[in-house]
Formats: structure tokens, C-alpha cells, sequence
């Protein structure tokens, strides 16, 4: 994953590198907690390879802070699981400090009115 010049600038090598690959997984799937993806996607949006995101998503879901279903992953609906897993933390403040707060009323003002035409309806 890339970070910023600014990031590699100001953060101390040990800051770098204790952001793991499940560290990594799980803060994208954090900040795209009303999605899930294939491992591929996810691997491929934050620049590790497939397989060791395969390894890390598999180890969090032992854990019980990732959903699987077909090939699609999703961050835990279980805030308190989450908020006991320290990298959940690490991650979340790497990614705000990179990237800002997400503001989520900002995502729903811009949402479409309608599903996606991928997304079936369940009637």
C-alpha cells in the first residue's frame, strides 16, 4: 500500500511497519463497511498480494471480525468485537490520518436513488 510523502516523511519506521496485512485488510473493510469484496478487489485496492490477503482475511474471520459469503468479505457488524482488536484501531487512525474522517452524511447525500443494477432484489 502507498502511503503519502508526507506520512513516510513524519512517521517513524516501527509506526510503518506495524500495520500488518490484516491490519491493512481490515481498515479498508472498515472504511468501505457498507460494502464487501472479493479478495482480489480487496488486494488489488490496497496493493498486497492475493494470497496474503486470502491468509488475512481467513485469520480474521477466526476471530469473528469478518463476514464471508460466496466469495464476498465484509467487516463485522459487531462494533464491540471490533473495538476490542488493536489493529482495528491502528488501521483506523492510519487511514483518517491519511485520507481524513470519513463523513458519512456527505456519502448518503451523494448515494444513488436506486440499487445498483449488479444488486438483485429480494422481492
Amino acid at each position: 500500500m502507498s502511503i503519502d510523502r508526507d506520512t513516510f516523511e513524519n512517521t517513524s519506521e516501527d509506526e510503518l511497519e506495524d500495520l500488518s496485512v490484516p491490519d491493512q485488510v481490515l481498515g479498508f473493510l472498515a472504511a468501505n463497511e457498507d460494502r464487501a469484496f472479493k479478495a482480489r478487489e480487496i488486494a488489488s485496492q490496497i496493493g498486497v498480494d492475493e494470497g496474503a490477503v486470502s491468509t488475512a482475511l481467513s485469520r480474521l474471520k477466526e476471530r469473528d471480525l469478518v463476514e464471508h459469503k460466496a466469495t464476498y468479505w465484509a467487516i463485522t457488524g459487531e462494533t464491540e468485537r471490533l473495538e476490542g482488536y488493536s489493529g482495528y484501531e491502528r488501521a483506523t487512525a492510519l487511514f483518517n490520518e491519511q485520507f481524513g474522517e470519513e463523513d458519512k452524511q456527505v456519502w448518503r447525500e451523494h448515494a444513488p436513488g436506486e440499487p445498483h443494477p449488479s444488486v438483485e432484489d429480494e422481492q
